[in-house]
């Protein structure tokens, strides 16, 4: 039994040794940062505390995210992350897809989804968003959120000076 053990404990050190060697694109590496977010310093503090590890170019790699297989979560993380939302490149998207972007935090903020528990816990418990935290970003996220009949007569107003007048 205790030969079998020890084989065991072989096996599973070599293979841990092993998985090192897969190579994990982009780890360690940022693109360069190009949008700095317009927000008050409480809220930018937040966002770069909570969200900006997976939402932006400015990830920190830790010496954990270099040992698989959490290098491969969380390169996975990041690139789903950065794929969903990018903070960073937001100076390519106009004013109305910022706001939808924002609103879209705020809905997954209010759910709980975000931060994800997979990140906050062991190693991220400074990015748990407290009772404050959430209302100083539903003030961002949803500052300029349009009442959904508060368009409606700029948008009828602007397309009825577009039409041309009707010829007899």
């Amino acid at each position: 039994m205790r030969r079998l053990l020890r084989f065991v404990f072989l096996g599973l050190l070599l293979a841990g040794i092993a998985i090192q060697f897969v190579p994990v694109k982009d780890i360690g590496s940022n693109p360069p940062e190009r949008f700095v977010v317009d927000a008050p310093p409480q809220v930018a503090a937040i966002l770069r505390r909570s969200c900006f590890d997976c939402h932006s170019n400015e990830t920190r790699w830790p010496l954990y995210s270099r040992i698989a297989p959490g290098s491969w979560l969380m390169a996975r993380d990041v690139h789903r992350g950065r794929n969903h939302l990018n903070f960073s490149e937001w100076g390519d998207a106009d004013e109305e897809e910022r706001q939808d972007d924002l609103e879209s935090c705020w809905d997954e903020v209010a759910a709980g989804e975000m931060p994800p528990v997979q990140y906050l816990y062991p190693f991220h418990m400074s990015a748990k968003l407290s009772d404050s935290d959430k209302a100083l970003l539903k003030a961002f996220f949803l500052k300029n959120a349009a009442n959904p009949g508060e368009k409606q007569p700029d948008t009828a107003k602007a397309q009825a000076d577009e039409k041309p007048a009707a010829t007899p």
